[in-house]
């Protein structure tokens, strides 16, 4: 006798790819193959079996039945990733934090005035994105409000390094063209201090977008902060821009002191020919590096940068 089920097909859950936009109170955005943006819930063992956390970014797989128009998505895996962008756990704890994943490249933006530029921090920035492997750009952004030859004039020599630069404004329209063009097809982070208005260039370059914008305090001159977690945007001519938030302490994560010295490339073609192996080019004699700097090959703020950072990271090692 032939069962009353027979023949049925086993109900199972469609199955998709997408990439992770956002958290969203215990969920996560994710957009989906064919551009649909929906709700997905993270599998518990995918949650809980690993040391791999899921952060905005990444590539995953999704289960779901009818989804994502009106259904379900669970995240059932993360896929291999490219790249990641990492700094110290902002609590003071023992950790990192993910900032995002499968980047391109970082896009550091200053502002030339409100807020004043800090080139140290903005070395901070850059040493970020060299610990982490990935290419970066500077944008010193809001020249409308300065002159720009003063303002090339005094960040030219990241140029010099070898960072791309762009000048912007989105009064002017000054760069936006150009920076429009290296975004596109690519997935950044764009990244920098709160208030030198990213989210205003993204807005001018790609008005559909409607990223917030932030006030400046006139009575601190500093940035509100406008964006608590990393958000990413996919661009209508293809690729993904991550806002960041708008950082005002950089925690260093994953990088030695020893090492410090790979992620500034104008060392590079100096290192390895010191007096000492273990050269930590700060009081040692017969450093090629502090030979550079006198001969006017590595720029003294560049160098001091260095020193700081270098001081900063073996302080932690220290304490860990």
């Amino acid at each position: 006798m032939v069962g009353r089920h027979a023949g049925r097909r086993p109900v199972t859950a469609t199955v998709h790819q997408g990439v992770v936009l956002s958290s969203a109170g215990g969920q996560w955005r994710v957009r989906v193959e064919g551009g649909e943006v929906a709700l997905a819930s993270l599998r518990g063992r995918v949650k809980h079996g690993g040391d791999l956390k899921l952060a905005v970014g990444d590539r995953v797989t999704l289960s779901g039945d009818g989804a994502p128009a009106g259904g379900t998505l669970t995240i059932t895996g993360i896929l291999p990733r490219t790249s990641q962008l990492s700094r110290r756990n902002p609590s003071g704890a023992r950790g990192e934090r993910i900032v995002a994943t499968n980047l391109d490249q970082v896009v550091v933006v200053f502002a030339m005035v409100r807020p004043e530029p800090n080139e140290a921090m903005l070395d901070r920035f850059l040493v970020i994105a060299e610990a982490n492997e990935l290419a970066a750009r500077i944008v010193i952004n809001k020249i409308d409000l300065a002159d720009e030859a003063t303002a090339r004039d005094r960040f030219d020599g990241y140029a010099t390094i070898g960072y791309p630069m762009h000048y912007t404004s989105k009064v002017t329209g000054a760069g936006l063209e150009a920076l429009h063009d290296v975004l596109r097809g690519r997935t950044s982070a764009l990244s920098g201090p709160s208030g030198v208005g990213k989210s205003s260039l993204m807005n001018a370059m790609y008005p559909g977008l409607d990223l917030r914008v932030g006030a400046i305090s006139d009575s601190v001159n500093k940035g509100r902060h406008t964006t608590v977690g990393a958000l990413m945007h996919p661009l209508p001519d293809a690729g993904y821009v991550v806002d960041t938030p708008g950082l005002r302490e950089l925690g260093l994560w994953g990088l030695s002191s020893s090492a410090l010295d790979q992620c500034f490339p104008e060392f590079r073609e100096a290192l390895g020919s010191c007096r000492f192996a273990d050269c930590h080019h700060v009081s040692e004699p017969g450093c090629t590096v502090r030979e550079a700097v006198t001969g006017g090959g590595i720029l003294q703020a560049r160098y001091e940068s260095y020193v700081k950072l270098r001081e900063e990271v073996a302080e932690t090692e220290k304490l860990w």
